[in-house]
């Protein structure tokens, strides 16, 4: 059975998401469809990447993600079919697949043929009428490139990265989750290299490296590696967002610590 996943900003209180899992069984019902989120905040692109670099990884081979945050709807913005790392993306050429186009690895197609849309196509609701009928025919078995001539120049977000300089990462929050951690753009293999005793400055504060959310008293503000292998900042039981008053783009910096008897060996000399 053919899994498609759908991400999307259009929340649950209206109807456009039963509409889009509508418009997918009326092709096909050999189908398992799930929700990776409908909470990416409205026309928020990179929000939307960031939870689709998180979550498809995890998926099976074959797996077709359907990803709709779409400010452009009806513009003569280009529809797209992305074959990349054995699973196929499709949505608005806006730069949500931005993550899967790295290496030579990956095939892009504009989604212009009209045997794989909808009978009707809204100018405003592309998700139902041309992405959704799409995956369906994935996952029927059509290939990506019958959908339309190939793409060598899909959009592409600037993407979050970390600076290192002189034992020094910079980044910055890329996410904030619903508990109120902090996500940010440095991954877990640029801090490796800094050793074990390390501090991460961000909003004015300077917070120790733990391994867990445990290790830190409640209501206390620390610094781990994520789930997603990102630097994340935590409050246990509490919001970090909240009590360090800091957002996407709020920078944060990685650095060395001197231990005890290196600090005392610096005074003398």
């Amino acid at each position: 059975m053919a899994v498609i996943t759908l991400t999307t900003d259009f929340g649950t209180r209206d109807t456009y998401v039963a509409e889009m899992k509508a418009a997918i069984l009326s092709i096909t019902r050999d189908v398992q469809v799930v929700d990776i989120t409908h909470e990416v905040a409205p026309h928020d692109v990179l929000g939307g990447a960031l939870a689709l670099e998180a979550a498809a990884p995890w998926f099976p081979q074959a797996t077709i993600h359907v990803a709709v945050v779409d400010p452009g709807v009806g513009t003569a913005r280009r529809g797209l079919a992305v074959a990349s790392r054995d699973q196929v993306f499709i949505g608005p050429d806006n730069g949500l697949f931005t993550p899967f186009l790295g290496g030579p690895r990956w095939r892009a197609f504009e989604l212009t043929a009209e045997e794989f849309r909808g009978a009707v196509v809204s100018h405003t609701f592309h998700g139902r009428d041309v992405f959704a009928p799409a995956a369906a025919h994935v996952a029927r078995g059509v290939e990506p490139a019958r959908f339309g001539p190939p793409v060598t120049d899909p959009v592409r977000l600037t993407w979050p990265a970390a600076r290192v300089t002189d034992g020094r990462i910079g980044g910055a929050v890329v996410h904030v989750d619903r508990f109120g951690n902090l996500v940010t753009s440095i991954h877990a293999d640029a801090i490796a290299p800094l050793g074990s005793s390390v501090a991460v400055r961000i909003a004015g504060r300077t917070l120790r490296l733990v391994r867990t959310y445990g290790e830190l008293a409640r209501g206390d503000a620390g610094a781990l590696v994520g789930s997603r292998d990102r630097l994340e900042i935590a409050v246990h039981a509490g919001s970090a967002a909240a009590v360090l008053g800091a957002r996407r783009g709020t920078p944060v910096v990685v650095s060395r610590t001197r231990s005890p008897a290196a600090r005392r060996a610096r005074r003398r000399s």
